[in-house]
């Protein structure tokens, strides 16, 4: 398996051999098929290894039980994160699940006032001091054409993949999937990560995975999903990936609404 790993990391990379630049340092518990992963998206995505790693594992996690339902992500930036979803889907022999990606494909939304960073320093603010074409900025301007690129070399069927074009409040849910395994958000603001838990969730199957990447980064995030969980009565743990990760799984046994 590991060997068919590297060779879809040499493909994506364009080249036979490759010697990988310097870049985040890989806890040593990660699994070598997940740090080859991670070595294939690691130009497309600004998620920390953990986190891809944990994308992985939630992934096989999902086709291992036997949880119905496409793979969601919402804010996907150059596609590195859907791009290890995909690998590990061929991974795993499953690629009759649908990719739906989420995105303006122009950059960030508009933040409000409830948009801050976990120091408090204003979303906004932040955005008028960085270049949007920056690649490495709060900006995340990726192009739609180098996002549908990324996904290509994958190999994953290129027609089970969406890309929904536009701000998540008014492409949802008038496009979105019957039923959803595994439900990423990562579009960083209150009002988006709001609108998406309040129409996507209902469509989350039993025992489904629940992803927040900017729980512990943005407090407008973590806002609305606490607001949310606490407004439907639900109750999750929500295991931390790292400093801002979280994931859960949903409606598995043992999870239960507030009485």
């Amino acid at each position: 398996m590991l060997r068919t790993i590297k060779k879809w990391s040499r493909r994506l990379r364009g080249k036979r051999t490759v010697a990988m630049p310097s870049g985040p340092a890989i806890p040593p518990d990660l699994s070598a098929e997940n740090v080859e992963i991670f070595q294939s998206v690691n130009h497309a995505t600004m998620t920390s290894p953990e986190r891809v790693s944990a994308l992985c594992d939630a992934v096989r996690y999902v086709v291992s039980q036997g949880i119905p339902g496409d793979l969601v992500e919402c804010g996907v930036w150059r596609g590195g994160s859907s791009m290890a979803s995909a690998l590990t889907l061929i991974e795993q022999g499953d690629m009759g699940r649908e990719l739906w990606l989420y995105d303006t494909f122009e950059g960030m939304s508009e933040p409000t006032e409830d948009d801050r960073d976990f120091l408090g320093q204003s979303a906004a603010a932040q955005l008028e001091l960085q270049d949007p074409n920056d690649p490495k900025s709060v900006w995340c301007v990726s192009q739609l054409d180098e996002v549908r690129g990324n996904m290509r070399r994958t190999g994953y069927p290129a027609d089970q993949v969406h890309f929904v074009v536009g701000k998540v409040e008014e492409t949802i849910p008038a496009q979105v999937p019957e039923t959803i395994a595994l439900l990423r958000l990562d579009t960083d603001w209150y009002e988006s990560t709001r609108h998406e838990l309040e129409h996507l969730m209902p469509r989350l199957s039993p025992g489904g995975v629940l992803i927040i990447d900017d729980y512990g980064h943005w407090q407008g995030c973590r806002r609305a999903v606490d607001e949310y969980l606490s407004e439907h009565g639900l109750h999750l743990l929500l295991h931390r990936i790292d400093y801002t990760g979280r994931m859960a799984i949903v409606g598995a046994p043992g999870v239960r609404r507030a009485a």
